[in-house]
């Protein structure tokens, strides 16, 4: 048992589906859809809500089994949805901003990805400017509740 290869995906939270998506990425490596789903459904109802898209490192092995780890929606996706836009502007000026989004929030935001793996270590400040540079890229700006 080692080794083979890491794999990332973006599968809907609770509804994940052995389907093409899936299956490109897991059927050269061996590894059974349907367990990964089930597995995989299993433990993002509890956490997520249904449909949310979540990111997730599977970790392939020989033996033809696997480990995988779920990360938390993608920093744009939660921006996305607090601030009530569908998609992003299809082009954005600085000048013009598309939206605002309150310090609060993108505090909120910061404290739900400091929860993944990968980031427990990382200052909440710093994680937090990389939601507004995120949120600037997309158009949205931050606004003191004062300005608004």
């Amino acid at each position: 048992m080692s080794f083979v290869r890491h794999v990332k995906l973006r599968v809907p939270a609770g509804t994940a589906k052995p389907g093409p998506a899936i299956g490109q990425a897991l059927g050269p490596l061996g590894i059974n859809m349907a367990d990964f789903c089930r597995q995989f459904n299993e433990r993002s109802e509890t956490r997520f809500e249904k449909d949310v898209p979540l990111t997730v490192q599977l970790t392939a092995l020989s033996d033809r089994s696997f480990t995988f780890d779920i990360r938390s929606p993608p920093t744009s996706y939660l921006i996305k949805r607090v601030v009530g836009m569908d998609k992003g502007p299809s082009n954005n000026s600085p000048e013009k901003p598309v939206a605002f989004i309150s310090p609060e929030a993108v505090y909120e935001i910061a404290k739900i990805k400091q929860q993944d793996d990968m980031r427990w270590h990382l200052p909440l400040e710093g994680i937090a400017r990389s939601v507004v540079g995120t949120a600037k890229s997309m158009g949205v700006h931050v606004r003191d509740v004062d300005e608004m």
